[in-house]
């Protein structure tokens, strides 16, 4: 299978490499480029893979990213598989500077007035967690579930992140777009002239060889005929 490792990871060094891989950050973006480069597809198919994935790799969809990017691309009609390349676009050390824009846009689009520093973020996701924990564990018990966390989290934490994500996200995928096109038509047509050209060299080996067997055979031929003519020639005894 595409992607599959001969020996799976196990969760310490999956965890590990999901947040700084072992080869490095440049290594793994220069080999998902590669792999984007050699899809078999047309090149504005693959361009609208990767416009698709990496406009939800942008988008706050924490284990969705690759539904998001399957469904995103079957809209645009883009390719699947650069798709879903194109949603690791974002890693952990750039995601947190690239969260605090988005908000701090969604914010200002929705006018909400919170300072938006680690305390108020982090305060944020911990009553978030705790309402989460409480209302799970309230289905086994009596207590009452409550929401004042959950929505204070959705309306000025989730919210005001997915929509000032939008803007950046559709600028930064549309240069991915018009950038993947002339790379990918480039590579293609680089690797047409390869094979073009390795078909020749076959095509006058072929007929080298062809013609060396050719040679071989007459030689063999003519040195036949003459043996064979000797042998007529050749006086009988009375």
């Amino acid at each position: 299978m595409v992607f599959k490792r001969r020996e799976p990871l196990r969760w310490g060094p999956w965890l590990r490499e999901q947040i700084y891989p072992r080869a490095g950050l440049k290594r793994s973006t220069r080999y998902i480029l590669h792999r984007m480069k050699r899809l078999p597809d047309q090149p504005h198919r693959v361009a609208r893979g990767v416009f698709a994935g990496s406009l939800i790799g942008f988008l706050p969809l924490p284990g969705l990213q690759f539904v998001g990017a399957w469904i995103a691309a079957r809209l645009v009609q883009g390719n699947l598989l650069a798709a879903l390349l194109a949603t690791f676009n974002t890693n952990p050390i750039t995601t947190p500077f690239f969260a605090v824009l988005a908000m701090t846009l969604g914010h200002w689009m929705l006018g909400i007035d919170k300072p938006l520093n680690a305390e108020y973020i982090g305060r944020a996701f911990v009553d978030a967690g705790h309402d989460l924990w409480y209302n799970f564990m309230a289905l086994f018990g009596p207590e009452h579930t409550r929401w004042d966390g959950l929505i204070k989290f959705w309306h000025e934490i989730y919210v005001p992140y997915f929509i000032g994500a939008l803007g950046p996200g559709i600028i930064l995928s549309a240069i991915g777009y018009y950038i993947t096109i002339p790379l990918v038509t480039a590579y293609q047509k680089a690797r047409a002239a390869k094979a073009k050209e390795r078909a020749e060299r076959r095509g006058k080996l072929r007929a080298m060889v062809q013609g060396a067997a050719g040679r071989v055979k007459s030689r063999r031929d003519s040195g036949t005929e003459i043996v064979a003519g000797t042998d007529d020639d050749s006086p009988r005894s009375p």
